[in-house]
């Protein structure tokens, strides 16, 4: 007696990858559609603040802008998380080749890749969630200039349990508000990042005068030129 299940299961088969591409296009346009967005409209909210909420209280977050965070504390963090970030397009390939050479476990993630991952993903790793910091990164490249990624980044970044955003750090650590952070303070908050649920701005004074020079390093050789113009700079802290 001939088997008819086989080309039901064949049909249901096709009609679900059918359905998972129409799904996977349709959020690849939904994506496209916000980095286009917030290259003009500032994110109110991420995954990563609506799942922090559920174990801590969120600090106050107000959305500062580039021009209103001290200079020292832009370069703070270019200098901590991503030195080269002007001289790259998304993905720093010389940082990538050092640490497949070493075989080390850290990471090379770009300011980028981090903004795309903490704006528009979340935090867990996985596969999915590389591919699309991976397919993500260039676009916001192409959309967003250096100065609205570093804006992004420094209005989202977790700097501390239920602490987004440079305005909540800087009001929660030091008692300060963005524009008025001294290069100390700076370096000390740049330190926190790579693990802020766990690293306090009193515990990272090493890493922190490694960051003072970093900073003071990529003022002078130019590197902070795509987010500080030097005229500009030179006026201020």
């Amino acid at each position: 007696m001939p088997d008819d299940t086989a080309p039901r299961r064949g049909g249901w088969m096709a009609a679900g990858w059918r359905a998972l591409r129409w799904l996977a296009s349709r959020l690849a346009l939904v994506l496209l559609g916000l980095v286009a967005i917030f290259a003009f409209v500032n994110p109110p909210v991420t995954w990563t603040m609506l799942a922090e909420r559920r174990d801590h209280p969120l600090a106050e977050r107000r959305w500062v802008p580039l021009d209103q965070i001290a200079p020292v504390m832009q370069r703070s963090v270019v200098a901590a998380e991503d030195a080269n970030f002007c001289l790259h397009w998304g993905f720093d390939m010389s940082e990538i080749r050092k640490v497949v050479a070493s075989g080390s476990n850290r990471g090379a993630s770009t300011i980028t890749q981090q903004t795309a991952k903490n704006v528009f993903l979340w935090q867990q790793r996985s596969w999915v969630r590389k591919a699309l910091e991976t397919g993500l990164t260039p676009i916001i490249e192409a959309l967003w200039s250096k100065r609205r990624i570093l804006e992004v980044y420094l209005n989202v970044a977790e700097f501390g349990p239920g602490v987004f955003g440079i305005h909540a750090a800087a009001a929660h650590h030091f008692g300060t508000t963005p524009d008025r952070l001294t290069a100390a303070q700076a370096a000390r908050l740049a330190a926190i990042l790579p693990a802020p649920k766990t690293r306090r701005t009193d515990q990272a004074s090493a890493r922190s005068r490694a960051i003072l020079d970093g900073a003071a390093t990529i003022l002078r050789d130019g590197r902070a030129d795509c987010f500080q113009p030097r005229g500009r700079e030179r006026s201020g802290g």
